[in-house]
């Protein structure tokens, strides 16, 4: 035992070599970090969702012990944010307190503005320009501006689906942004609802009122309903694409993790904040161009919006490394089911249905003995939105590829038409293997039936139905109908169906009843009535 102990104790450590392609780890902690941000994000965060952060960019410009001084420090100018309503209940009462060069009231009103965008916001049935898709759908990556465009977030902003209204405070939209400019002395502020921003293509740099993010693909961000912003090309950019996931009357929460314990899936530590941060140049002239009820409108102001010199609350935009997602899963046998990898949740009014999940699909050991590993086939009752963000990861088809997009409608049959189905099922092995390595996908789950706009269904020009794959189906063969065994087992059963039926009549009709007391049924029809009823 000894000399085992001494063998062991002068065995050296193996050395990890830290990986450097964030796009092929099976975990932010490949890359060996002691930053909680990616290589080429250089801005400073504060951590911790759910809280109630601070931040100024002069030490001491926050009052202390109250919200609202006589004289705030530096004649700088008190402004509230509320994300819900005031006498909410304080677990879910949202607000901030902001202290800015100038209030957002100092505007000189409207102004008229054109865009390139394609935003829709009715989806209910009696709006027109709206229409479901009835089967599986799935769009080739969405078009990237063309070359000789300058097409900045404002104009790059398109709705493909959704249900609600959010003058009606309730329902969902998704939306793709692809873009190749900077928005350049423009903000743009969602008075409708709050924006969940998935990065797929490119680089991201995003100046909140509140300070600085930087979101990279793979990487998602929540900018709350009324919350200014403006977006331009991260590093070594040069056209980006992503998802925007809008919820109307609701906001991104922590799923509870119930029996899991105290951590696991996304944990609050790994959500960062922003610190406060101010523009150099405080004047100038600048449109504010807001979203409201769907529809664009503006507003001009001769000094910048993003002069909020301290802040103090829990309405404050934040952002999320999906490579970070502690996943749980199945150790003994069979799937678990998708709602394992939510990453954040909206409630609806359902207090047992939520209006929309976002979902998690990355690189996980995959263990179950005696299983099917692979995802069932299912007619779930909620809706599913699905993108591959990079690399290798799940689609509809075998032609299926990040960028674009796949949609099951509740209820609508679906599942994986690839040959693995097939292979998996004549595997007997069940030996730990690793999935989904070097990709990452995500998921939009809705208890909502999405209708869909124009854009989507033409204009975007990548959309394709599952009719026009059929070969989908070839992978899957009936074999039950072919199998010998199961034919000769089909018609045992059914000879003994018309038996039973032929037994069971004795309960129903008199007579038959009568012959049976008085001993006038033949033998073997006794003997069958004890074999079959237990008698």
């Amino acid at each position: 035992m000894a000399s085992e102990r001494a063998k062991l104790l002068k065995t050296p450590f193996k050395e990890r070599v830290p990986k450097t392609d964030v796009f092929n780890v099976f975990h932010y902690t490949d890359l060996m970090r002691k930053k909680h941000t990616r290589e080429g994000d250089s801005y400073e965060y504060q951590h911790g969702f759910g809280n109630r952060h601070m931040s100024e960019v002069i030490p001491g410009t926050l009052p202390v012990a109250q919200n609202n001084p006589q004289q705030p420090r530096f004649g700088l100018y008190v402004e509230g944010l509320t994300g819900s309503s005031f006498a909410a209940p304080r677990a879910h009462n949202y607000s901030t307190y902001i202290y800015r060069v100038r209030p957002g009231a100092a505007h000189a009103g409207f102004v008229p503005i054109e865009s390139k965008a394609n935003i829709e916001n009715c989806f209910l049935s009696l709006n027109p320009k709206v229409e479901s898709l009835v089967e599986q759908a799935e769009w080739a990556p969405f078009p990237l501006p063309k070359d000789g465009d300058k097409i900045d977030f404002v104009d790059g902003l398109h709705t493909l689906g959704g249900s609600g209204d959010p003058n009606l405070r309730e329902g969902i939209a998704l939306y793709i942004y692809t873009i190749n400019a900077d928005m350049e002395n423009r903000a743009f502020c969602n008075t409708d609802g709050d924006f969940l921003i998935c990065g797929q293509l490119g680089d991201l740099d995003i100046q909140t009122e509140f300070g600085m993010i930087y979101l990279a693909p793979g990487e998602i961000c929540v900018i709350q309903r009324g919350v200014r912003f403006k977006i331009k090309l991260g590093k070594n950019t040069t056209a980006a694409r992503g998802y925007i996931t809008e919820i109307w009357g609701s906001i991104w929460e922590l799923p509870d993790l119930g029996p899991i314990g105290g951590h696991g899936l996304a944990n609050a530590r790994d959500f960062l904040f922003p610190v406060a941060h101010i523009d150099e140049n405080l004047h100038g002239n600048w449109i504010i161009v807001n979203k409201n009820t769907g529809k664009y409108n503006a507003l001009a102001q001769d000094h910048s919006p993003f002069d909020i010199v301290a802040w103090h609350g829990n309405v404050v935009p934040y952002k999320y490394d999906l490579t970070k997602f502690v996943s749980q899963n199945a150790t003994s046998i069979d799937h678990t089911d998708p709602s394992i990898n939510t990453v954040l949740t909206a409630k609806s009014r359902d207090p047992n249905t939520a209006l929309a999940d976002f979902l998690w699909f990355g690189p996980r050991w995959d263990v179950a003995t005696n299983s099917f590993r692979p995802p069932y086939f299912h007619r779930n009752s909620a809706s599913e939105f699905l993108t591959t963000l990079f690399g290798n990861g799940l689609g509809r088809s075998d032609d299926f590829q990040p960028g674009g997009g796949s949609y099951e409608q509740g209820h609508t049959p679906h599942g994986g038409f690839e040959a693995v189905y097939v292979t998996e099922m004549r595997n007997q092995e069940s030996e730990p293997r690793k999935i989904l390595e070097g990709g990452l996908t995500i998921m939009i789950e809705s208890s909502r039936t999405f209708l869909w706009t124009e854009y989507a269904r033409v204009g975007c020009g990548t959309l394709h139905t599952q009719g026009t794959n059929p070969r989908v189906w070839d992978v899957l063969p009936d074999n039950f109908s072919n199998d010998p065994e199961a034919k000769a087992l089909l018609k045992r059963v059914k000879e003994e169906k018309k038996l039973r039926a032929e037994r069971d009549r004795v309960y129903y009709e008199d007579d038959k009843l009568a012959e049976l007391l008085a001993g006038k049924l033949d033998a073997g029809h006794s003997n069958g009535l004890n074999g079959v009823n237990g008698h």
